[in-house]
């Protein structure tokens, strides 16, 4: 007889195997590893997921997450919302996970509370707008995730950015100001993969309000 944890395994090895060969784009080995490892040390009771996709990270967090977490994680594609509902209803965390559709710059505008954690792996040229809509609704002590935030080593320099990519790499080196230069937040970027960007709050400031001051 399989136990709860093989049975898990199996499940998130299927939605690997899914994703890859679907070619829904699903966080890498690398990334993955410094994900589960920060949610693990902060076993958030309430979590922000920005692109579900088929819910592949959205499960692991979940499982790293305080027992009982709620976990809220928004997803532009209906079909994909679809998929992420089924997997997750298989899994013995999926009655603590609500997937919202539609356009996540709008979605985020609606939720209430604070979250102890965030994960954004969506529409990387929006970074700083989901930073923005975030900032209200993290916890004193939260955390921000993002991944992607070196975009084939375009976003630090030294390579050519071709033209196409020029606009998402400066709101790729925008999102990275934000959570580097304030002091509110001490932030780690991990090389491997393409760049995930762990961001503690460590100090309270009214971060929108300066923002507007520094632009007046």
């Amino acid at each position: 007889m399989s136990t709860e944890k093989e049975d898990f395994s199996a499940l998130l090895a299927e939605m690997k195997e899914y994703g890859e060969s679907r070619h829904v784009p699903i966080i890498n080995a690398n990334g993955l590893e410094v994900l589960v490892n920060a949610v693990a040390a902060k076993k958030p009771g309430r979590v922000l997921e920005i692109g579900t996709a088929i819910g592949y990270s959205t499960l692991y967090i979940a499982a790293n997450s305080a027992e009982a977490a709620e976990i809220i994680t928004l997803e532009l594609d209906e079909e994909r919302a679809a998929v992420a509902r089924s997997f997750a209803d298989r899994s013995r965390c999926g009655k603590n996970i609500r997937i919202l559709t539609g356009d996540a710059g709008k979605r985020l505008l609606e939720l209430t509370g604070k979250f102890d954690l965030v994960f954004i792996d969506a529409a990387k040229g929006q970074y700083p707008d989901y930073f923005r809509k975030i900032y209200p609704l993290l916890a004193e002590d939260g955390v921000i995730i993002a991944d992607n935030v070196l975009f084939r080593g375009y976003v630090r320099g030294g390579v050519p950015v071709p033209r196409r990519f020029r606009t998402l790499v400066k709101r790729l080196q925008e999102y990275i100001r934000l959570v580097t230069e304030s002091g509110e937040f001490k932030t780690e970027i991990h090389e491997n993969g393409d760049g995930l960007a762990v961001s503690q709050r460590v100090k309270k400031r009214d971060f929108l309000e300066a923002e507007q001051n520094e632009e007046t």
